[in-house]
């Protein structure tokens, strides 16, 4: 289970625990696939949650920086976030039409990375993979 608002992160830092950013959690847990900001502030308005758009950017992006969501770029560019079950790094396949991810491990992806980087000088090197196709159901259905 990840980190809640005010414990330590993994990155060692500690946010405030506050009614919003309980708020987000509380609706980020709810759901299993990924949710752009507006979705989300949509459905904390369902359930009769006050939270500011801004402040619900603001949380987002605070807990992406704690590694405590995942977030990547939907196949229109908007930032999409989820709580990822998997709390090491890992990569997505993304469905273009339902938007359905799939977490996935790539070992030979690390290992180029890692080459790449050290073939160029560079060191503390990170990275992100994301392959987006359809998902069998959407491809299914556009057959």
């Amino acid at each position: 289970m990840p980190a809640e608002a005010g414990q330590p992160t993994r990155k060692g830092s500690e946010q405030r625990v506050t009614r919003q950013r309980r708020a987000v959690s509380a609706t980020l847990d709810e759901l299993d696939d990924f949710v752009s900001t507006q979705e989300l502030y949509r459905k904390m308005h369902e359930r009769g949650e006050s939270v500011s758009l801004a402040t619900a950017y603001r949380i987002l992006q605070s807990m992406a920086d704690d590694g405590l969501v995942d977030v990547l770029r939907n196949g229109e560019g908007e930032a999409v976030y989820r709580r990822c079950a998997v709390e090491h790094h890992h990569h997505h396949l993304l469905c273009r039409r339902c938007g359905r991810a799939v977490e996935i491990e790539a070992p030979a992806v690390e290992q180029w990375a890692a080459r790449m980087a050290q073939e160029h000088g560079y060191t503390e090197v990170a990275h992100t993979v994301e392959i987006y196709g359809l998902c069998p159901e959407c491809s299914a259905a556009k057959a």
